[in-house]
């Protein structure tokens, strides 16, 4: 019995131990089935990036009327730029390039002039294909802003005019040019006359800084040198070809020619060209009833041989066909060749005649622009 006891005990105490064990090695299965679990659900534990901001153009200068030329035209992003990214884009174009001043700051080095009057614009490249930055940020569409470069000043006109040579007069800056992008600004200097004993009808008529004849009369010069519109005014077109031909040294090919008429008698007209007199004839110019008027304006359009109409003073008309060598300087009035008795005192209705071989000379020494003075 006793022996009987002892081996209960044994197999009581050998299942309390199985039940230990199996306990145990549950807690263990269940420990690792946790594991194993957390192991292929990694999202339970880390939040998920937020996708980077779209690349923004913070500022953008200059902008808006009257932009100084020779500004500085400059970009500023949000975020750092790629190397490589796309820069943005000037119309109409001005010569330079982009530099990157700081990683997410663009300024364009220009190396030509700003246009006076000219409307430029500045265009930022956006989507897929556009600007980028160091990790990848697009604008998501481009960005535009246009400015308006000020009016060039009459100063400034005239300087560069001289400089070519389309003036009677030199102009010499106290200083070079800093920049190309500062062409059409107004420099400190001074003008001179380019010919000693030039005739005082013509040098009275100057004031630099000033709106005048001699510098419309320059302007229609230039204009008709590089097929422009003759009218004496320096819009954008005149500036932009103007600063190209200051950059590259194309000066005035022609000599400078200015016509003056004296209706002291015996009439006369007399053309100087680079300031010496070199042609005079005997002229007629109008009659009381329809004078010639006095004063300087530069002749405005011309022709080897037209038909001359209009009324004559006591009111009939008159219809003259074939009148060669005409140059219009005011209104109706132009020199003009005219078959006449004789010359040297008021016979036309305001136009200044002169014989046929004479207005022959005179013509080629009348370009557009030329100044006609009637004193």
């Amino acid at each position: 019995m006793v022996a009987g006891k002892h081996a209960r005990e044994r197999v009581g105490v050998s299942a309390w131990l199985m039940m230990i064990v199996a306990a145990v090695a549950l807690a263990v299965v269940a420990a690792g089935l946790v594991v194993i679990s957390r192991q292929h659900n990694p999202g339970a534990a880390a939040t998920p990036a937020a996708p980077l901001p779209a690349l923004r153009v913070l500022t953008m200068s200059p902008a808006g009327q009257d932009v100084a030329s020779g500004s500085t035209i400059a970009v500023q992003f949000s975020a750092d730029l790629a190397q490589g990214s796309p820069m943005p884009v000037l119309t109409p174009a001005i010569p330079g390039t982009w530099s990157v001043l700081s990683p997410s700051l663009l300024q364009y080095q220009a190396t030509g002039p700003f246009v006076p009057g000219i409307t430029e614009m500045l265009t930022i490249p956006g989507g897929p294909a556009g600007v980028v930055s160091v990790r990848g940020q697009h604008l998501a569409a481009p960005v535009s802003q246009s400015f308006t470069v000020a009016q060039g000043s009459i100063l400034r006109l005239q300087q560069l005019l001289a400089e070519l040579g389309y003036l009677p007069l030199t102009f010499t800056p106290a200083l070079p040019v800093v920049s190309p992008s500062q062409e059409g600004n107004d420099q400190v200097g001074t003008f001179s006359w380019r010919w000693v004993n030039q005739a005082s009808t013509l040098t009275s008529l100057w004031t630099p800084g000033t709106d005048n004849v001699i510098t419309r009369g320059a302007v229609m010069n230039f204009e008709a040198q590089h097929n422009l519109r003759a009218d004496g005014s320096a819009g954008p077109q005149v500036w932009t070809d103007l600063l190209a031909a200051v950059q590259s040294g194309q000066i005035d090919p022609l000599p400078y020619d200015y016509v003056l008429v004296s209706e002291s008698l015996p009439e006369s007209a007399t053309v100087f060209q680079n300031g010496n007199a070199m042609y005079s004839t005997l002229v007629n110019t109008g009659v009381a009833a329809a004078p010639t008027e006095r004063g300087t304006w530069p002749v405005y359009v011309r022709y080897t041989v037209t038909t001359m109409s209009g009324r004559n003073p006591d009111g009939t008309s008159y219809h003259d066909p074939g009148i060669p060598w005409v140059s219009y300087f005011h209104g109706g009035d132009a020199l003009h060749g005219f078959v006449r008795g004789s010359y040297g005192f008021p016979q036309s209705v305001g136009c200044v005649e002169m014989p046929i071989s004479h207005a022959s000379v005179v013509y080629p020494l009348t370009p557009l622009g030329t100044l006609v003075s009637v004193v």
